[in-house]
């Protein structure tokens, strides 16, 4: 199920109707998430939601209003077997990111942060990022998906360092990609594994990409706390959706 958690539908539509268009390529469910404070407000709201995405034409959208604190949606996200999680990202200040980058830490899905600004997701062109870490590999299954169900053209950015572990990751991602046929390239990067994700959002805007696949932090060091951490800054800087992977050995595979 393609899954959007959204705070407030008037300002939401973008946002919905991209998630939909993507449940459409990938022949997956579509469904709407709120939490509420007050379960006694979860039938209004449920009537409410049917009959805005009635209005959105919208079919066939599952919808589910659960009386759950933020903390709680990795583990709604389990129940409801989602396999990909659009945020309605309504305030752009740090904090207010933080929150729901705290709240995903411990997904096992792909994740993105829609801000309203964004202007409906067009998925025709991906921006991979490709560094020494070997975690970088899993955002290949992602990008094959779109590659296959979305017709995106895939763009490998290949982090400019001295070791080899980043093209060693980089060819494994190719040979996943040849293997169903799809329409990509690899491109050297300027800058090294430790900025090329700056890199790549700062360019993604320039060059028209549609989409920006980033690995998330493994874990929180006490810069990251103090500071934030590094997709945090990227999530606020960057003009272009950037869908998040946790670095964990069992996502979920939005491929069949």
């Amino acid at each position: 199920m393609i899954l959007t958690f959204i705070q407030h539908t008037g300002t939401a539509k973008s946002m919905l109707q991209s998630a939909f268009a993507l449940s459409v390529s990938l022949k997956k469910e579509f469904g709407v998430l709120l939490f509420v404070e007050d379960g006694n407000r979860i039938p209004i709201l449920m009537d409410e939601l049917r009959l805005f995405l009635e209005s959105e034409n919208l079919p066939d959208t599952k919808i589910f209003v659960r009386e759950n604190k933020l903390s709680e949606l990795s583990q709604v996200c389990e129940e409801i077997e989602a396999s990909f999680l659009f945020l309605q990202l309504a305030d752009n200040r740090s904090q207010f990111i933080q929150k729901y980058l705290t709240a995903c830490r411990g997904l096992r899905i792909p994740y993105l942060l829609y801000k309203e600004s964004f202007s409906p997701l067009d998925l025709k062109k991906v921006l991979v990022p490709v560094t020494f870490l070997e975690e970088e590999y899993e955002k290949a299954q992602f990008a094959s998906a779109f590659g296959r169900f979305c017709q995106s053209q895939i763009t490998l950015l290949l982090a400019n360092d001295y070791g080899s572990k980043a093209r060693t990751t980089a060819d494994k991602m190719m040979q996943l990609f040849d293997k169903f046929k799809l329409n990509y390239t690899l491109e050297v990067a300027k800058s090294d594994s430790f900025k090329i994700e700056k890199e790549s959002v700062s360019e993604a805007e320039k060059q028209n990409y549609d989409i920006v696949l980033l690995s998330a932090s493994r874990d929180y060091g006490l810069d990251d706390i103090l500071f934030g951490p590094k997709e945090q800054h990227l999530v606020k800087k960057s003009l272009v959706p950037v869908l998040l992977i946790n670095p964990r050995g069992d996502l979920y595979s939005l491929c069949d």
